[in-house]
């Protein structure tokens, strides 16, 4: 999928919707998020992954991959943990990380 190499950067991020709501919400986190991301210097490539729970709620997962914690910052802001939400998020999410997990890639 990606080639990733040792000493980069993996952001995700967890939001729950309705699982009727999955082809819009992807539509509309291509468009603003992955799309922004992607074309951040520095970005080695973003995706999103669903998971449909038990609990009748869809779990959407955002994953991206970066060079460097400073390339990141470049996207997200020198707070590159807190999470930035569009207008529609309020819309479409029933639940929301409020934070972005980042792991070093061995």
């Amino acid at each position: 999928m990606f080639d990733i190499p040792a000493g980069s950067v993996i952001c995700s991020w967890t939001g729950w919707i309705r699982p009727p709501d999955r082809a819009s919400y992807t539509a509309y986190l291509e468009r603003p998020g992955l799309a922004g991301c992607r074309a951040t210097p520095g970005n080695l490539g973003a995706t999103m992954v669903f998971r449909d729970l038990p609990d009748g709620r869809c779990a959407v997962r955002t994953i991206s991959f970066w060079r460097t914690h400073a390339d990141i910052a470049a996207f997200a802001g020198e707070d590159i943990e807190l999470t930035a939400f569009y207008v529609q998020d309020d819309a479409s999410l029933i639940d929301r990380e409020l934070r972005v997990a980042h792991v070093d890639v061995a």
